[in-house]
């Protein structure tokens, strides 16, 4: 049993603090730091206090569900059925102390739909520092790097990227970590998370939720069955999808395969305003009707669905919230200089969104 001898507080302070400052030096000598603070300060373990100062792989810790739940429901859009898929994988996955293999997700839909945002939010619930962790890898060199990541922490993500760009045969690469084997070459992998991104399926999802929208069906009645089966019969047989003829579909170690639905109108205006809200500015539902207007739509004869989901709103954002700016400063100088929106069209010079001077360009009498 260790021996605990209690500093002061002011003690214990200068230690924890000399730890931090050695934390940038080098991993022993933080180690050593914060063993010593640890044992004298008796208030946390060497683990708990070490874990303060560098990212931990915390195997152990329980997701919270709730939190996972309430940040899909409010960051994701249009998306019931990832929602509803995601959370129950997941918490299954992670309640369960010996999984047979690795969770395997695969998400499917459009650009702009929510894959990536998923992602983040997934790496986020499961890594504190979301998608900079160490425990959490995007696509790179394959078979000789996944190894040693899964080495340092059992439980970490593997996102792959643009599926649908990787030559026929080359994710297969990947299987034996992915497969029922207890450990491959001593390290098991059961316990790691590998997530898939592609854009291919995307015209199977469409085909699937616009035929429920003409049958007059909400979308929200879609159910995973109507789609999971299709989406993975389409990808096996897609030379395009990065999963063609692939022995991850052949053996089912793909656990689900998610569909993430087109976007409609009233989705991109969600979008719009939950970036307002990041950005800390005023929902403005002007400027939200606006940016959602200069999205286009499809089919071309009904226009349902965004053709880039939410992706390239955040530039239609900056020039609309520009505009508004510019047009509130030209008011501004109107009044200053007796003008108004009846007697003259002036157009005013713009310097980082502030009008500096009016410029009269058509005076009616």
């Amino acid at each position: 049993m260790l021996a605990v001898v209690r500093l002061g507080g002011a003690g214990a302070l200068r230690l924890l603090l000399a730890a931090h400052v050695v934390a940038a030096f080098e991993p022993i000598s933080v180690g050593i730091a914060i063993g010593a603070a640890s044992a004298l300060t008796g208030y946390l373990s060497y683990k708990d206090l070490y874990c303060r100062f560098a990212e931990c792989c915390r195997e152990e810790q329980p997701l919270n569900a709730s939190a996972l739940k309430l940040e899909l429901e409010e960051r994701l859009f249009g998306q019931h059925l990832a929602t509803e898929v995601i959370l129950k994988a997941l918490t299954g996955f992670m309640n369960n102390k010996n999984p047979k293999k690795p969770l395997t997700l695969s998400l499917h839909g459009w650009a702009g739909t929510g894959k990536n945002f998923v992602s983040q939010i997934v790496a986020e619930n499961l890594h504190s520092k979301g998608l900079k962790s160490n425990f959490v890898h995007l696509f790179e060199q394959l078979q000789r790097w996944i190894p040693g990541n899964v080495s340092a922490c059992a439980s970490s993500v593997f996102i792959f990227d643009e599926m649908d760009k990787l030559h026929p045969g080359v994710i297969d690469a990947i299987k034996p970590f992915l497969d029922y084997y207890e450990q491959v070459d001593g390290v098991s992998y059961r316990k790691a998370i590998f997530i898939f991104l592609s854009n291919a399926g995307g015209d199977l999802i469409t085909k699937t939720a616009l035929d429920f929208w003409l049958a007059g069906r909400k979308r929200e009645d879609i159910q995973l069955k109507d789609l999971e089966h299709v989406l993975s019969v389409g990808v096996f047989n897609n030379k395009h999808s990065g999963l063609w003829h692939s022995g991850l579909i052949d053996r089912n170690l793909i656990d689900y395969f998610i569909p993430f639905l087109p976007l409609e109108y009233k989705h991109v205006k969600m979008c719009v305003r939950a970036e307002m809200r990041a950005r800390g500015s005023t929902i403005d539902e002007e400027i939200v009707t606006r940016v959602a207007d200069e999205m286009t739509f499809f089919p071309k004869d009904k226009k349902i669905y965004s053709d880039k989901g939410c992706k390239t709103l955040q530039a239609r954002l900056d020039f609309q919230t520009l505009l508004q700016e510019g047009s509130e400063a030209a008011g501004s100088f109107g009044t200053e200089w007796g003008w108004n929106g009846e007697d003259v069209s002036a157009e005013f010079l713009l310097v980082q969104g502030q009008a500096v001077a009016p410029v009269p360009s058509v005076i009616v009498i």
